[in-house]
Protein backbone atom coordinates (compact mmCIF):
# COMPACT_ATOMS: atom_id res chain seq x y z
CA UNK A 1 0.00 0.00 0.00
CA UNK A 2 1.79 3.55 -1.55
CA UNK A 3 1.84 6.33 1.38
CA UNK A 4 2.89 8.39 -1.51
CA UNK A 5 0.65 11.62 -1.43
CA UNK A 6 -0.47 12.93 -5.03
CA UNK A 7 -2.45 15.62 -4.30
CA UNK A 8 -3.92 15.80 -8.44
CA UNK A 9 -5.88 12.31 -7.71
CA UNK A 10 -7.67 14.51 -4.93
CA UNK A 11 -9.99 16.84 -7.08
CA UNK A 12 -8.54 16.00 -10.64
CA UNK A 13 -10.94 14.31 -13.60
CA UNK A 14 -11.80 10.74 -12.89
CA UNK A 15 -10.39 10.48 -9.88
CA UNK A 16 -10.78 7.95 -7.32
CA UNK A 17 -12.09 9.83 -3.99
CA UNK A 18 -14.50 9.01 -1.06
CA UNK A 19 -15.15 10.74 1.55
CA UNK A 20 -13.30 9.44 4.67
CA UNK A 21 -13.99 10.38 8.16
CA UNK A 22 -12.37 13.67 8.83
CA UNK A 23 -11.83 14.06 9.75
CA UNK A 24 -9.23 11.42 9.74
CA UNK A 25 -6.29 13.29 11.08
CA UNK A 26 -3.35 12.84 12.65
CA UNK A 27 -0.60 13.33 15.46
CA UNK A 28 0.11 16.94 15.17
CA UNK A 29 3.25 18.60 14.71
CA UNK A 30 4.69 20.70 18.00
CA UNK A 31 5.59 23.62 16.15
CA UNK A 32 3.79 26.28 14.06
CA UNK A 33 6.16 25.73 10.58
CA UNK A 34 5.37 21.99 10.70
CA UNK A 35 1.44 23.26 10.39
CA UNK A 36 2.38 25.21 7.52
CA UNK A 37 1.83 22.53 4.70
CA UNK A 38 -1.76 21.48 5.74
CA UNK A 39 -3.29 25.50 5.20
CA UNK A 40 -4.83 24.13 2.53
CA UNK A 41 -6.62 21.22 3.62
CA UNK A 42 -6.51 17.62 2.33
CA UNK A 43 -3.16 16.64 1.25
CA UNK A 44 -3.65 14.36 -0.91
CA UNK A 45 -4.71 10.24 -1.28
CA UNK A 46 -3.40 7.14 -0.41
CA UNK A 47 -4.97 4.37 -2.51
CA UNK A 48 -6.05 0.93 -1.73
CA UNK A 49 -8.38 -1.89 -2.59
CA UNK A 50 -10.58 -4.59 -0.54
CA UNK A 51 -12.54 -6.88 -2.37
CA UNK A 52 -12.84 -4.33 -5.25
CA UNK A 53 -13.96 -1.64 -3.39
CA UNK A 54 -11.24 1.24 -4.03
CA UNK A 55 -10.75 4.39 -2.35
CA UNK A 56 -8.73 6.32 -0.61
CA UNK A 57 -7.15 7.71 2.76
CA UNK A 58 -7.73 11.73 2.62
CA UNK A 59 -5.18 12.46 5.20
CA UNK A 60 -6.43 15.39 6.55
CA UNK A 61 -3.13 16.49 8.53
CA UNK A 62 -0.69 14.17 10.19
CA UNK A 63 -0.66 11.37 11.89
CA UNK A 64 2.49 10.74 11.04
CA UNK A 65 3.85 13.30 12.60
CA UNK A 66 6.06 12.42 15.70
CA UNK A 67 5.13 15.70 18.47
CA UNK A 68 4.40 15.64 22.12
CA UNK A 69 1.33 13.35 22.78
CA UNK A 70 -1.51 15.19 25.00
CA UNK A 71 -3.21 12.47 27.01
CA UNK A 72 -6.35 12.39 27.20
CA UNK A 73 -6.37 13.32 31.16
CA UNK A 74 -4.68 16.56 29.87
CA UNK A 75 -7.48 17.37 27.60
CA UNK A 76 -9.92 16.29 30.47
CA UNK A 77 -8.11 18.94 33.12
CA UNK A 78 -8.06 21.24 30.65
CA UNK A 79 -11.36 21.63 30.13
CA UNK A 80 -11.76 21.06 33.81
CA UNK A 81 -13.83 17.65 33.31
CA UNK A 82 -12.38 16.26 36.22
CA UNK A 83 -14.40 18.75 38.60
CA UNK A 84 -17.25 18.07 37.19
CA UNK A 85 -16.90 14.06 37.79
CA UNK A 86 -15.84 15.03 41.30
CA UNK A 87 -19.34 17.03 41.53
CA UNK A 88 -20.81 13.70 40.77
CA UNK A 89 -21.52 14.47 36.96
CA UNK A 90 -19.70 11.53 35.03
CA UNK A 91 -22.55 10.92 31.84
CA UNK A 92 -24.06 8.00 33.62
CA UNK A 93 -27.62 7.21 31.77
CA UNK A 94 -26.78 9.43 28.62
CA UNK A 95 -26.33 8.18 25.48
CA UNK A 96 -24.12 8.94 23.04
CA UNK A 97 -24.23 8.01 19.14
CA UNK A 98 -20.91 7.81 17.50
CA UNK A 99 -21.27 7.28 13.86
CA UNK A 100 -17.71 6.43 12.74
CA UNK A 101 -15.85 3.14 11.97
CA UNK A 102 -17.19 1.11 14.13
CA UNK A 103 -15.29 -0.07 17.70
CA UNK A 104 -12.92 -2.57 18.93
CA UNK A 105 -12.79 -4.02 22.85
CA UNK A 106 -9.43 -3.16 23.75
CA UNK A 107 -8.85 -2.43 27.50
CA UNK A 108 -10.75 1.40 28.21
CA UNK A 109 -13.84 0.10 25.89
CA UNK A 110 -14.53 -3.30 28.19
CA UNK A 111 -16.44 -1.79 31.12
CA UNK A 112 -19.88 -2.31 29.81
CA UNK A 113 -20.55 0.87 28.26
CA UNK A 114 -20.05 0.08 24.90
CA UNK A 115 -23.13 -0.57 22.53
CA UNK A 116 -23.45 -1.87 18.72
CA UNK A 117 -26.06 0.36 16.72
CA UNK A 118 -26.36 -1.28 13.06
CA UNK A 119 -23.61 -1.46 11.01
CA UNK A 120 -23.90 0.46 7.93
CA UNK A 121 -20.68 0.47 6.44
CA UNK A 122 -19.40 -1.58 3.38
CA UNK A 123 -18.11 -4.57 6.14
CA UNK A 124 -21.10 -5.29 7.28
CA UNK A 125 -21.41 -8.61 5.18
CA UNK A 126 -18.64 -9.71 6.80
CA UNK A 127 -19.55 -12.12 10.01
CA UNK A 128 -15.57 -10.85 10.86
CA UNK A 129 -15.77 -7.03 10.14
CA UNK A 130 -19.22 -6.40 11.11
CA UNK A 131 -19.01 -3.93 13.99
CA UNK A 132 -15.56 -3.79 14.42
CA UNK A 133 -13.36 -0.98 13.41
CA UNK A 134 -10.99 -2.35 11.00
CA UNK A 135 -9.74 1.81 10.08
CA UNK A 136 -9.08 3.19 13.65
CA UNK A 137 -10.61 6.65 13.75
CA UNK A 138 -13.96 5.31 15.90
CA UNK A 139 -12.05 3.68 18.91
CA UNK A 140 -9.76 6.48 18.72
CA UNK A 141 -12.75 8.55 19.22
CA UNK A 142 -15.06 6.31 21.42
CA UNK A 143 -12.05 6.71 24.04
CA UNK A 144 -12.04 10.49 24.22
CA UNK A 145 -16.13 10.52 24.27
CA UNK A 146 -16.78 7.20 27.10
CA UNK A 147 -13.73 5.42 27.76
CA UNK A 148 -13.32 3.70 31.18
CA UNK A 149 -10.80 1.08 31.91
CA UNK A 150 -12.74 -1.90 33.41
CA UNK A 151 -9.94 -2.23 36.00
CA UNK A 152 -10.04 -0.67 39.61
CA UNK A 153 -8.54 2.53 39.83
CA UNK A 154 -8.97 5.76 37.71
CA UNK A 155 -7.14 4.35 35.16
CA UNK A 156 -7.74 5.78 31.35
CA UNK A 157 -11.42 8.13 31.46
CA UNK A 158 -12.44 10.07 28.52
CA UNK A 159 -14.55 13.28 29.24
CA UNK A 160 -17.94 11.16 29.74
CA UNK A 161 -16.40 7.97 31.69
CA UNK A 162 -20.02 6.13 32.47
CA UNK A 163 -22.42 7.35 29.24
CA UNK A 164 -23.36 4.80 27.43
CA UNK A 165 -21.69 4.39 23.58
CA UNK A 166 -23.81 3.41 20.77
CA UNK A 167 -21.78 2.40 18.32
CA UNK A 168 -23.04 3.20 14.36
CA UNK A 169 -20.41 1.99 11.91
CA UNK A 170 -20.32 3.53 8.46
CA UNK A 171 -16.95 3.57 7.66
CA UNK A 172 -14.71 0.78 5.90
CA UNK A 173 -11.19 -0.86 6.47
CA UNK A 174 -10.18 2.61 5.13
CA UNK A 175 -12.82 5.16 6.10
CA UNK A 176 -14.48 4.53 2.97
CA UNK A 177 -17.80 5.81 2.87
CA UNK A 178 -20.44 7.49 1.35
CA UNK A 179 -22.85 10.87 2.42
CA UNK A 180 -26.15 8.12 1.67
CA UNK A 181 -24.74 6.03 4.37
CA UNK A 182 -23.97 8.86 6.71
CA UNK A 183 -27.45 9.99 6.15
CA UNK A 184 -29.25 6.97 6.72
CA UNK A 185 -27.10 7.06 10.31
CA UNK A 186 -28.26 9.78 11.15
CA UNK A 187 -31.64 9.14 10.71
CA UNK A 188 -31.52 5.67 12.29
CA UNK A 189 -30.02 7.62 15.57
CA UNK A 190 -32.77 10.17 15.17
CA UNK A 191 -35.79 6.78 15.52
CA UNK A 192 -33.95 4.64 17.96
CA UNK A 193 -32.88 7.76 20.27
CA UNK A 194 -35.59 6.03 23.18
CA UNK A 195 -33.14 3.20 23.36
CA UNK A 196 -30.08 4.16 25.30
CA UNK A 197 -31.64 7.27 26.14
CA UNK A 198 -29.67 8.58 23.01
CA UNK A 199 -29.28 12.36 23.37
CA UNK A 200 -25.75 13.36 21.78
CA UNK A 201 -24.82 12.39 18.25
CA UNK A 202 -21.27 12.84 17.31
CA UNK A 203 -20.04 13.27 13.69
CA UNK A 204 -16.63 13.47 13.33
CA UNK A 205 -16.98 13.66 9.61
CA UNK A 206 -17.21 16.22 6.93
CA UNK A 207 -17.71 16.73 3.13
CA UNK A 208 -16.55 19.93 0.78
CA UNK A 209 -19.44 20.26 -0.75
CA UNK A 210 -20.70 23.92 -1.30
CA UNK A 211 -24.61 23.25 -1.63
CA UNK A 212 -26.19 25.56 0.88
CA UNK A 213 -27.69 24.51 4.23
CA UNK A 214 -30.93 25.10 3.58
CA UNK A 215 -30.88 22.41 1.03
CA UNK A 216 -28.45 20.27 1.50
CA UNK A 217 -29.64 16.36 2.12
CA UNK A 218 -27.21 16.10 5.08
CA UNK A 219 -27.40 19.40 6.58
CA UNK A 220 -31.24 18.15 6.62
CA UNK A 221 -30.36 15.24 8.46
CA UNK A 222 -28.58 16.73 11.22
CA UNK A 223 -30.60 19.59 11.67
CA UNK A 224 -33.68 17.01 12.00
CA UNK A 225 -31.94 14.88 14.98
CA UNK A 226 -31.26 18.89 16.60
CA UNK A 227 -35.08 18.92 16.65
CA UNK A 228 -35.51 15.66 17.82
CA UNK A 229 -33.48 16.68 20.91
CA UNK A 230 -30.43 15.36 20.04
CA UNK A 231 -27.00 17.29 20.77
CA UNK A 232 -25.14 16.96 17.33
CA UNK A 233 -21.68 17.52 17.81
CA UNK A 234 -19.49 18.17 14.31
CA UNK A 235 -16.18 18.75 13.34
CA UNK A 236 -15.91 22.18 11.75
CA UNK A 237 -12.80 20.83 9.36
CA UNK A 238 -8.87 20.26 8.69
CA UNK A 239 -8.48 22.96 5.53
CA UNK A 240 -7.33 25.73 7.44
CA UNK A 241 -7.49 28.97 5.90
CA UNK A 242 -7.47 27.08 2.69
CA UNK A 243 -11.31 26.98 2.59
CA UNK A 244 -13.68 29.64 2.53
CA UNK A 245 -16.53 27.72 4.31
CA UNK A 246 -16.39 24.99 7.35
CA UNK A 247 -17.26 21.34 6.15
CA UNK A 248 -20.68 19.70 5.43
CA UNK A 249 -22.83 19.27 7.86
CA UNK A 250 -21.18 21.69 9.88
CA UNK A 251 -21.91 24.86 7.88
CA UNK A 252 -25.62 24.19 9.74
CA UNK A 253 -25.81 27.01 11.67
CA UNK A 254 -27.77 24.68 14.85
CA UNK A 255 -25.15 22.32 15.13
CA UNK A 256 -22.44 22.57 17.35
CA UNK A 257 -19.30 22.79 14.79
CA UNK A 258 -15.93 22.58 17.00
CA UNK A 259 -12.61 23.58 16.11
CA UNK A 260 -9.35 22.43 17.04
CA UNK A 261 -7.08 24.14 20.07
CA UNK A 262 -3.62 23.11 21.07
CA UNK A 263 -2.56 22.97 24.70
CA UNK A 264 1.11 23.72 24.24
CA UNK A 265 1.67 21.69 27.28
CA UNK A 266 -0.39 23.29 29.53
CA UNK A 267 -3.73 22.81 31.51
CA UNK A 268 -4.09 26.47 30.91
CA UNK A 269 -5.82 28.98 28.39
CA UNK A 270 -3.21 31.54 28.84
CA UNK A 271 -0.96 30.04 25.89
CA UNK A 272 -3.00 27.93 23.62
CA UNK A 273 -3.50 28.59 19.70
CA UNK A 274 -5.77 27.00 17.22
CA UNK A 275 -3.82 25.02 14.96
CA UNK A 276 -3.84 26.10 11.28
CA UNK A 277 -4.91 23.21 10.21
CA UNK A 278 -8.58 24.34 11.93
CA UNK A 279 -10.80 25.15 9.39
CA UNK A 280 -11.52 29.40 10.02
CA UNK A 281 -14.88 29.36 7.61
CA UNK A 282 -15.87 32.60 6.46
CA UNK A 283 -17.52 35.94 8.50
CA UNK A 284 -21.09 33.98 7.62
CA UNK A 285 -20.52 30.85 9.60
CA UNK A 286 -17.32 29.44 11.57
CA UNK A 287 -16.88 27.18 14.40
CA UNK A 288 -19.18 27.46 17.76
CA UNK A 289 -16.28 27.04 20.01
CA UNK A 290 -12.96 24.87 20.42
CA UNK A 291 -11.68 21.99 22.35
CA UNK A 292 -8.18 20.24 22.65
CA UNK A 293 -7.72 18.34 19.46
CA UNK A 294 -3.84 18.45 18.77
CA UNK A 295 -1.66 14.93 19.17
CA UNK A 296 -4.31 13.54 21.64
CA UNK A 297 -3.84 10.09 22.80
CA UNK A 298 -6.50 7.95 23.25
CA UNK A 299 -7.11 3.99 22.49
CA UNK A 300 -5.27 2.80 19.61
CA UNK A 301 -6.56 -0.49 17.39
CA UNK A 302 -2.88 -2.50 16.79
CA UNK A 303 -2.99 -3.60 13.65
CA UNK A 304 -5.71 -1.23 12.28
CA UNK A 305 -5.28 0.56 8.67
CA UNK A 306 -4.03 3.85 10.19
CA UNK A 307 -1.91 2.21 13.15
CA UNK A 308 0.32 0.26 10.31
CA UNK A 309 0.11 3.55 7.51
CA UNK A 310 1.39 5.90 11.12
CA UNK A 311 3.12 3.43 12.80
CA UNK A 312 4.75 7.00 14.65
CA UNK A 313 2.10 7.90 15.85
CA UNK A 314 1.50 4.89 17.83
CA UNK A 315 2.21 6.61 21.98
CA UNK A 316 2.89 2.88 23.37
CA UNK A 317 0.81 -0.61 22.56
CA UNK A 318 -2.22 1.33 23.86
CA UNK A 319 -2.65 4.54 22.46
CA UNK A 320 -2.05 6.46 19.52
CA UNK A 321 -2.10 10.16 18.50
CA UNK A 322 -4.35 11.80 16.84
CA UNK A 323 -4.84 15.53 15.75
CA UNK A 324 -7.75 17.25 13.50
CA UNK A 325 -11.46 18.58 14.70
CA UNK A 326 -12.73 14.80 15.04
CA UNK A 327 -10.63 14.81 18.52
CA UNK A 328 -11.75 18.11 19.24
CA UNK A 329 -15.68 16.95 18.40
CA UNK A 330 -15.51 13.85 20.61
CA UNK A 331 -14.65 16.04 23.44
CA UNK A 332 -17.60 18.24 22.85
CA UNK A 333 -19.38 15.31 22.68
CA UNK A 334 -18.51 14.26 26.06
CA UNK A 335 -19.24 17.12 27.67
CA UNK A 336 -22.79 17.68 26.39
CA UNK A 337 -23.27 14.39 27.75
CA UNK A 338 -22.34 15.31 31.26
CA UNK A 339 -24.44 18.93 30.89
CA UNK A 340 -27.21 16.31 30.37
CA UNK A 341 -26.89 14.17 33.11
CA UNK A 342 -26.76 16.59 35.24
CA UNK A 343 -29.89 18.66 33.78
CA UNK A 344 -31.76 15.75 31.86
CA UNK A 345 -34.26 18.60 31.10
CA UNK A 346 -31.72 20.31 28.39
CA UNK A 347 -32.93 21.32 24.77
CA UNK A 348 -29.84 20.85 22.28
CA UNK A 349 -30.19 24.64 21.94
CA UNK A 350 -29.78 25.17 25.70
CA UNK A 351 -26.47 22.93 25.46
CA UNK A 352 -25.41 24.94 22.88
CA UNK A 353 -26.23 28.00 24.89
CA UNK A 354 -24.03 27.03 27.97
CA UNK A 355 -20.82 25.55 25.98
CA UNK A 356 -20.55 28.43 24.15
CA UNK A 357 -21.24 31.29 26.39
CA UNK A 358 -19.11 29.97 29.04
CA UNK A 359 -16.38 29.31 26.70
CA UNK A 360 -12.70 31.19 27.58
CA UNK A 361 -11.26 33.30 24.68
CA UNK A 362 -7.81 32.55 23.61
CA UNK A 363 -5.96 35.64 23.57
CA UNK A 364 -2.59 33.60 21.78
CA UNK A 365 -4.95 32.99 18.45
CA UNK A 366 -6.78 34.22 15.85
CA UNK A 367 -10.63 35.02 16.13
CA UNK A 368 -11.90 33.98 13.39
CA UNK A 369 -10.47 30.08 14.21
CA UNK A 370 -11.50 30.04 17.74
CA UNK A 371 -15.25 30.80 17.84
CA UNK A 372 -16.41 31.40 21.30
CA UNK A 373 -13.43 30.00 22.41
CA UNK A 374 -11.81 26.69 24.46
CA UNK A 375 -14.32 24.70 25.98
CA UNK A 376 -15.40 25.00 29.69
CA UNK A 377 -17.65 22.30 31.13
CA UNK A 378 -17.07 23.33 34.65
CA UNK A 379 -18.23 26.52 33.78
CA UNK A 380 -20.97 25.16 32.37
CA UNK A 381 -22.09 23.18 34.84
CA UNK A 382 -22.55 26.22 37.32
CA UNK A 383 -24.11 28.88 34.69
CA UNK A 384 -27.64 28.84 35.32
CA UNK A 385 -29.89 27.94 32.34
CA UNK A 386 -30.65 29.82 29.43
CA UNK A 387 -33.91 30.49 27.53
CA UNK A 388 -32.06 29.80 24.41
CA UNK A 389 -33.77 29.17 21.11
CA UNK A 390 -32.34 29.26 17.72
CA UNK A 391 -34.27 31.11 15.06
CA UNK A 392 -32.10 30.47 11.77
CA UNK A 393 -33.83 29.49 8.16
CA UNK A 394 -34.78 26.16 8.21
CA UNK A 395 -33.44 23.32 6.02
CA UNK A 396 -35.50 21.43 3.42
CA UNK A 397 -33.49 18.99 2.21
CA UNK A 398 -34.59 19.08 -1.11
CA UNK A 399 -31.44 19.70 -2.00
CA UNK A 400 -28.94 16.78 -4.28
CA UNK A 401 -26.85 14.04 -2.99
CA UNK A 402 -24.38 14.67 -5.14
CA UNK A 403 -24.08 18.60 -3.75
CA UNK A 404 -23.32 16.99 -0.33
CA UNK A 405 -20.68 14.33 -1.62
CA UNK A 406 -18.56 17.21 -2.62
CA UNK A 407 -15.46 16.27 -4.59
CA UNK A 408 -15.75 12.89 -2.69
CA UNK A 409 -16.93 9.52 -3.68
CA UNK A 410 -16.56 5.99 -3.44
CA UNK A 411 -15.49 3.80 -5.97
CA UNK A 412 -15.46 0.30 -6.98
CA UNK A 413 -12.22 0.74 -9.23
CA UNK A 414 -14.15 1.22 -11.93
CA UNK A 415 -16.87 3.36 -11.58
CA UNK A 416 -17.36 6.36 -9.11
CA UNK A 417 -20.82 6.39 -7.49
CA UNK A 418 -22.48 9.48 -8.25
CA UNK A 419 -25.28 11.71 -9.13
CA UNK A 420 -28.74 10.84 -7.42
CA UNK A 421 -28.68 7.98 -6.13
CA UNK A 422 -27.81 5.99 -2.98
CA UNK A 423 -25.07 2.82 -2.47
CA UNK A 424 -27.54 0.30 -3.90
CA UNK A 425 -28.33 1.74 -6.47
CA UNK A 426 -31.84 3.25 -5.44
CA UNK A 427 -33.05 6.71 -6.45
CA UNK A 428 -32.82 9.74 -3.95
CA UNK A 429 -35.96 11.15 -4.02
CA UNK A 430 -35.95 14.26 -2.06
CA UNK A 431 -39.40 14.92 -1.51
CA UNK A 432 -40.23 11.74 -0.28
CA UNK A 433 -37.44 11.53 1.77
CA UNK A 434 -37.12 14.46 3.53
CA UNK A 435 -40.62 14.72 5.25
CA UNK A 436 -40.10 11.30 6.68
CA UNK A 437 -36.66 12.51 8.02
CA UNK A 438 -38.19 15.36 9.31
CA UNK A 439 -40.93 12.99 10.88
CA UNK A 440 -38.64 9.81 12.06
CA UNK A 441 -40.45 7.57 10.01
CA UNK A 442 -37.73 7.19 7.43
CA UNK A 443 -36.60 3.97 8.42
CA UNK A 444 -38.83 0.81 8.50
CA UNK A 445 -37.82 -2.67 9.93
CA UNK A 446 -33.85 -2.28 8.64
CA UNK A 447 -35.18 -0.76 5.25
CA UNK A 448 -33.93 2.78 4.55
CA UNK A 449 -34.89 4.25 0.70
CA UNK A 450 -36.44 1.28 -0.05
CA UNK A 451 -33.31 -0.94 0.30
CA UNK A 452 -32.47 -3.70 3.86
CA UNK A 453 -29.47 -1.85 5.37
CA UNK A 454 -29.83 -3.37 8.66
CA UNK A 455 -29.73 -6.80 9.67
CA UNK A 456 -27.00 -9.79 8.91
CA UNK A 457 -27.37 -9.25 5.32
CA UNK A 458 -28.65 -6.66 2.45
CA UNK A 459 -30.73 -9.40 1.09
CA UNK A 460 -32.08 -8.87 -1.94
CA UNK A 461 -29.92 -6.10 -3.28
CA UNK A 462 -27.24 -7.04 -5.20
CA UNK A 463 -24.15 -4.46 -5.89
CA UNK A 464 -23.84 -6.06 -9.47
CA UNK A 465 -27.95 -4.77 -10.21
CA UNK A 466 -26.65 -1.64 -9.79
CA UNK A 467 -25.36 0.88 -12.26
CA UNK A 468 -23.55 3.81 -11.19
CA UNK A 469 -23.07 6.77 -14.06
CA UNK A 470 -23.47 4.11 -16.61
CA UNK A 471 -20.57 1.42 -15.03
CA UNK A 472 -21.83 -1.82 -13.40
CA UNK A 473 -20.60 -2.68 -10.04
CA UNK A 474 -17.79 -5.11 -11.44
CA UNK A 475 -20.21 -7.85 -11.08
CA UNK A 476 -19.72 -8.53 -7.72
CA UNK A 477 -22.49 -8.93 -5.23
CA UNK A 478 -21.80 -7.82 -1.73
CA UNK A 479 -24.10 -10.08 0.01
CA UNK A 480 -22.18 -12.80 -1.96
CA UNK A 481 -18.89 -11.65 -1.32
CA UNK A 482 -16.13 -13.63 0.72
CA UNK A 483 -14.68 -11.02 2.35
CA UNK A 484 -12.53 -13.00 5.49
CA UNK A 485 -10.29 -14.51 2.88
CA UNK A 486 -9.09 -10.95 1.90
CA UNK A 487 -6.72 -10.26 4.13
CA UNK A 488 -6.34 -6.64 4.84
CA UNK A 489 -2.53 -5.53 5.03
CA UNK A 490 -1.14 -8.81 5.33
CA UNK A 491 -3.35 -9.36 8.37
CA UNK A 492 -6.48 -11.58 8.28
CA UNK A 493 -8.85 -10.54 10.96
CA UNK A 494 -10.75 -13.97 10.64
CA UNK A 495 -8.84 -16.41 13.31
CA UNK A 496 -6.18 -13.69 14.15
CA UNK A 497 -5.65 -12.79 17.46
CA UNK A 498 -5.16 -8.91 18.13
CA UNK A 499 -4.05 -7.58 21.76
CA UNK A 500 -4.24 -11.11 23.29
CA UNK A 501 -8.38 -11.62 22.36
CA UNK A 502 -9.65 -12.89 19.34
CA UNK A 503 -12.07 -10.69 17.43
CA UNK A 504 -14.15 -13.80 15.58
CA UNK A 505 -15.61 -14.63 19.34
CA UNK A 506 -17.31 -10.75 19.04
CA UNK A 507 -17.00 -10.67 22.94
CA UNK A 508 -16.53 -7.73 24.90
CA UNK A 509 -14.60 -8.79 28.33
CA UNK A 510 -16.28 -12.15 27.79
CA UNK A 511 -20.02 -10.83 28.02
CA UNK A 512 -21.70 -11.31 24.58
CA UNK A 513 -21.75 -7.54 22.51
CA UNK A 514 -24.67 -5.75 23.54
CA UNK A 515 -27.07 -4.72 20.57
CA UNK A 516 -30.11 -2.86 19.27
CA UNK A 517 -32.85 -3.24 17.27
CA UNK A 518 -32.32 -2.51 13.61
Amino acid sequence: MSSRVNRRTRRGRGAVLAASLALLTVAGPGTQAAHAGLVDGLLGTTTSVLGGLTAPLLGGSDWAYTAEATSVQDATTAIRADAVWRAGWTGKGVGVALVDTGVVPVEGLTSGNVVDGPDLSFESQSADARHLDSFGHGTHMAGIIAGRDSTSGRGFRGVAPDATLVSVKIGGYDGAVDVSQVIAAVDWAVQHRAEHNLRVLNLSYGTDGQQLYTSDPLAHAVENAWRAGLVVVVSGGNAGSGQERVDNPASDPYVLAVGADDLLGTSAADNDVVPAFSTRGSAARRVDLVAPGQSIASLRNPGSFIDQTYPEAAVDSRYFKGSGTSQAAAVVSGAAALLLQQRPELTPDQVKRLLTSTAVPLRQSDAAGQGAGLLNVLAASRAATPAAVQTYARSTGLGTLEGARGSHHVSDGDAELTGEQDIFGQAWQPSLWAPASAAGTSWAQGTWNGSVWSGSCWCGSSWSGSSWTGAAWTSKSWNGQDWSSTGWNSKSWNGSAWTGRSWTSKSWNGSSWSGTAP
